[in-house]
């Protein structure tokens, strides 16, 4: 039996070979680092070629060339050797950098930086597009398509330690290492509050459309309102109501309550969390199949029994999809609220906007990133998990 994936013939993958001519255009035609003498001149870009010469430079399309020739003819066994490519190819990127700084910054250059350039961010970029496009063809399980991230975080790490030491980005974390740990600390406990409130007022919500048509028709109109303005307008609107409370309660105030800080910015991603935490726990309890409802009533189950044995447990996969998405939306929301004094990573993000140093913005955005994709990857999985529990 063939083991091409298409009955009729293995057709070329056109997403995978559209990323890959993609990957070569831009390693070939952007600069991979740039190299400045210090922090504040601005880096001279090198191509790949500078990097490790015309030899090198065709070594290094090697690899991609080949995922070009494997999603011609996209067989399974194929498409698993491109995967293997891909992660291989993520975990060179790191050995590439630190090749880049062992050739191009010399001893004499103590406080030289080595950025990252457009070329190694667009590989990277559609790489990463690469591996999520075979793990979805492969139908690999979410957790084990995060776990093809280790590999090239552990090379990342190794080379961190030693041979990189030059990297910019680098020098801008040991810089500011205990506001990074704080920041992380702040945007976890921010993202962490907002999601545990909108569950809970989620789940309450969702039970109260459920009993009340109307209070169904007036709470889905609000919300869906609610999410069409825009996060900086919101945090306006709520500057002067909080700052008039804390003025006027007194233990609101010695609560931290202010117009600025972490008061709006709670308030804002609670209210931003809500539309898809409610639409999922209501759709999930309201799509329970009716004969299973009918069989736990004919046991002599209880309504209370009912909703905590039989309605909650099935509907629970639904529910955990509305976390995850709500999860992922607020790690990305809580950067902005840096603008009104809430703290987290985007402090960094706006404060290097504001300095033009892009490397900063890189140590407060790429942590964002991580986040959303461990947080992704593991509810996810959690979700599929339910889902395969509850068929069973």
């Amino acid at each position: 039996m063939s083991d091409a994936l298409n009955p009729g013939g293995a057709r070329p993958n056109v997403v995978l070979l559209s990323l890959g001519l993609a990957g070569l255009l831009a390693w070939v035609v952007f600069d991979a680092v740039s190299v400045a003498p210090n922090r504040i001149v601005s880096g001279q870009g090198h191509g790949a070629w500078d990097v490790a010469g015309w030899p090198g430079l065709v070594a290094s399309l090697a690899p991609m060339l080949a995922m070009l020739a494997l999603a011609w003819r996209p067989s399974r066994r194929h498409l698993r050797l491109a995967l293997g490519l891909v992660v291989a190819m993520l975990a060179a990127l790191p050995a590439w950098l630190a090749l880049a700084a062992a050739r191009l910054i010399e001893s004499e250059m103590p406080q030289a930086r080595l950025g990252i350039g457009a070329g190694v961010w667009v590989a990277l970029f559609l790489l990463l597009l690469a591996m999520v496009e075979l793990r979805t063809r492969l139908a690999l399980p979410r957790l084990l398509g995060g776990a093809l991230l280790l590999p090239p975080l552990m090379s990342l790490a190794v080379w961190l330690a030693s041979g990189l030491e030059p990297l910019a980005l680098r020098q801008e974390l040991l810089a500011r290492r205990d506001g990074f740990i704080a920041a992380i600390g702040e945007h976890l406990l921010l993202v962490g509050a907002a999601v545990a409130i909108s569950l809970l007022l989620g789940v309450a919500i969702a039970l109260a459309m459920r009993r009340w048509v109307r209070c169904r028709t007036l709470g889905f109109a609000l919300l869906n309102s609610l999410q069409t303005i825009p996060s900086l307008a919101l945090f306006g609107l709520l500057l002067a109501p909080l700052a008039w409370l804390a003025a006027h309660v007194e233990w609101l105030a010695a609560l931290g309550v202010s117009g600025i800080g972490w008061a709006p910015a709670l308030l804002a991603l609670v209210g931003y969390s809500l539309l898809p935490m409610v639409r999922n726990t209501f759709v999930a309890l309201d799509e329970v199949d009716t004969g299973v409802i009918d069989a736990a009533r004919g046991m002599g189950m209880s309504r209370g029994q009912i909703f905590r044995q039989v309605r909650l447990p099935l509907a629970a996969p639904v529910i955990l999809e509305g976390i995850r998405i709500t999860t992922v939306q607020a790690i990305g929301l809580a950067a902005v609220a840096a603008l009104i004094g809430a703290g987290g990573l985007g402090t960094f993000i706006f404060q290097g906007l504001g300095q033009a140093a892009m490397d900063m913005v890189l140590l407060g955005a790429l942590p964002i990133l991580v986040m959303a994709l461990v947080a992704d990857a593991l509810l996810g999985a959690l979700s599929d998990r339910l889902r395969q529990g509850a068929a069973s």
